[in-house]
């Protein structure tokens, strides 16, 4: 992994709006007295989300007041965990996930066609609408290769399926996520094969 580090140009300010405050001390209610910093991550979350997928250094600290932590302890959280965006990211962020099951289904080619059509890794489009970088695992092995834009998986892919997701999404359209092959969800390709027998 490599070092992850604030992006160099940052907004001169920050603070939760009236809705977000609310929704965090709510969250932080849900903890015993004295572990409320136990909801950071939930915190840092619904910052990065206010800010427009990005995580900026006074969003950081505005937490770490939130939640009386020293602020060295909610950055070390904001640059450990990669779902947290710590320089500005596309409309449409495109995570590849480039662990060995996807690299082995084809991620090297999806990595291709990130760089031909948005450029290169954390690198934003002239438009705004595009970033993509390399990340570790998402968690859905059985459906490689795939890559998570923004909140959703898109499943299966090839460079021809990725081209087009993000050709719709560049025209206005909503792509379908999930497995873009004859698939439910993670159930084998062509159907079940076990559990056939009814009891």
């Amino acid at each position: 992994m490599t070092v992850r580090r604030l992006a160099e140009k940052q907004p001169p300010s920050f603070a939760f709006t009236p809705e977000n405050l609310e929704w965090a001390k709510a969250r932080m209610a849900m903890y015993p007295v004295g572990r409320q910093q136990s909801a950071v991550i939930p915190i840092l979350w619904k910052a990065q989300e206010q800010c427009g997928g990005w995580l900026p250094q006074k969003a950081i600290e505005a937490t770490a007041e939130l939640l009386g932590m020293a602020r060295i302890r909610v950055l070390e959280v904001a640059t450990f965990y990669t779902m947290f965006n710590l320089s500005p990211v596309g409309k449409f962020n495109v995570q590849l996930c480039g662990t060995t099951p996807c690299v082995l289904r084809g991620a090297d080619e999806l990595k291709r066609v990130c760089r031909k059509m948005i450029g290169e890794q954390d690198h934003v489009t002239n438009d705004g609408l595009f970033s993509w970088t390399e990340v570790e695992c998402l968690g859905a092995c059985v459906n490689a290769p795939m890559v998570q834009i923004n909140y959703d998986y898109y499943e299966d892919l090839t460079a021809d399926s990725l081209t087009r997701i993000l050709n719709d999404m560049s025209t206005g359209k909503t792509p379908m996520p999930g497995p873009q092959v004859d698939r439910l969800n993670s159930a084998p390709i062509g159907g079940q094969t076990t559990l056939l027998n009814k009891v």
